[in-house]
């Protein structure tokens, strides 16, 4: 059974990645985050395809289900100062 921790060295293996985050426990359905600069100047589709083409035959093989969010750095970079951007200080006075 495949593990995340495979999928995530076999993705590392096969494309260049700034930030990659792999789960699932079950050995067949995963969720991934991948941060890539081959990412730059391509749509959602062919990032994904991109992502595929890591992983080769296993893709059909041992992986039942991939669902993935796909990032240039620039795009990641951005979403965490959103996400973090966001926290307001709760302290009384601050806000």
């Amino acid at each position: 059974m495949l593990t995340a921790n495979e999928l995530r060295g076999y993705i590392m293996n096969g494309l260049p990645c700034d930030h990659l985050e792999v789960l699932g426990d079950d050995g067949q359905h995963f969720e991934a985050v991948v941060v890539s600069p081959q990412f730059i100047g391509k749509n959602k589709v062919q990032q994904h395809q991109l992502v595929y083409m890591a992983l080769g035959e296993r893709m059909s093989a041992e992986v039942h289900a991939l669902a993935m969010r796909t990032f240039t750095p620039l795009d990641w970079e951005q979403s965490v100062v959103n996400n973090f951007g966001d926290i307001q200080d709760e302290r009384p006075g601050k806000n």
